[in-house]
């Protein structure tokens, strides 16, 4: 298959998704990329029917890469995620209206496009939680225990970095008390892992990250998510409040941290869904209807189809996936300028992991 990645100035070095291309092509694919902040894309050549497979977006929030990708599906490509669920979660105040509509627990939310502005909330809601609705990566997050102090000074940022909000619109959120720890819950292509982290509002508190079970509930949130958005690979930011758990943020593409193979699993939800195509565009992969009180998401080998409860029929539209040990051979036609790829790291690709005997993430925590 020939895929083309996106990858945007804050992440070329970074492990997700550089290690994806060069799993990718050491399983022999050929793998473009293109650089949208530092390099010129001649788009009327690199963005045509018939391309790529599939195209891949690892960017921040209002970066130039989203533009890219959705001209890549104006002429029919496959994206990765669908283009329509990435911009649904990347406008926070889209998200935060799409997810409370669909019966998410999303916390009440506030949009005004200066902090003054909220002073108008009820003083009984604050403290609040204000951030830009294009931010990225935590940048410009802040407590606000009062209304008094929605003017105070926010901690200093590079206006051109990446992940930098753009002086667009704000949104506010009462603060949901919580122990100081984060549940992040990752999907690799409808298969979900949980991990606790520290808060970016609770710095001081100490917190080991690591991956933890998930409970029926928690996996019916995230399940959801995916089905709402329309995404197939993505982060949920979960906080458990005194009237259970809270939504407060939705990631495409994320990190992947402490995910069991990340890489592999990562890059072989890629070609699965460069093949059959993605959420939105008619995937087929689990949704929270199919999950109830008690049944556990049970991890299936990287190459396999996940299963909730009991094995799911693969849908007679889709073909099978293929595992990576079968990929055709590598294309031999030469990467189109600006296309380049990541230099191969100094140790061998990293060879596919051998299928593992399934194992239950679910049950309490």
């Amino acid at each position: 298959m020939r895929l083309c990645f996106l990858v945007e100035e804050q992440y070329r070095h970074d492990g997700m998704p550089l290690d994806v291309i060069r799993q990718l092509g050491a399983w022999g694919h050929q793998v473009d990329v293109l650089w949208p902040g530092r390099s010129l894309i001649p788009i009327s050549e690199a963005i045509r029917a018939g391309s790529h497979d599939a195209w891949v977006l690892k960017t921040v929030s209002g970066g130039p890469g989203l533009t890219l990708l959705e001209a890549a599906a104006s002429v029919g490509l496959t994206t990765v995620n669908d283009v329509r669920a990435i911009r649904g979660v990347r406008d926070k105040a889209l998200a935060a209206v799409i997810a409370r509509s669909s019966g998410l627990p999303v916390p009440v939310t506030y949009a005004a496009a200066r902090p003054q502005e909220f002073a108008e909330i009820p003083e009984a809601e604050f403290p609040l939680v204000v951030k830009p609705a294009d931010g990225s990566s935590g940048r410009a997050v802040r407590l606000v225990a009062t209304p008094d102090r929605l003017l105070d000074p926010v901690e200093p940022y590079d206006a051109g970095a990446p992940g930098a909000p753009g002086g667009g619109l704000l949104i506010a959120q009462p603060y949901v008390p919580n122990s100081g720890t984060d549940l992040k819950v990752y999907s690799v292509a409808g298969q979900l892992y949980a991990t606790e982290r520290c808060s970016p509002l609770h710095p001081a508190h100490a917190v080991r990250e690591r991956q933890v079970p998930l409970t029926p509930e928690i996996a019916r949130i995230a399940a959801e998510i995916g089905t709402v958005f329309g995404l197939d690979l993505y982060g949920v930011d979960i906080l458990l409040g005194p009237d259970g758990p809270v939504v407060v943020d939705i990631n495409d593409f994320p990190s992947f941290r402490q995910v069991p193979d990340a890489v592999a699993r990562v890059s072989a939800a890629v070609l699965e869904l460069a093949r059959n195509g993605t959420a939105g565009q008619g995937g087929g992969f689990p949704t929270a209807g199919s999950l109830t009180a008690g049944q556990a998401i049970t991890e299936q080998p990287i190459t396999g189809q996940p299963t909730v409860g009991k094995p799911r029929a693969t849908p007679a539209t889709r073909a099978a996936p293929a595992t990576p040990a079968a990929t055709p051979a590598p294309s031999t036609q030469a990467p189109t300028p600006p296309f380049t790829v990541p230099p191969a790291p100094s140790a061998p690709p990293t060879a596919a992991p051998r299928p593992r005997p399934a194992a239950s993430i679910g049950g309490g925590r």
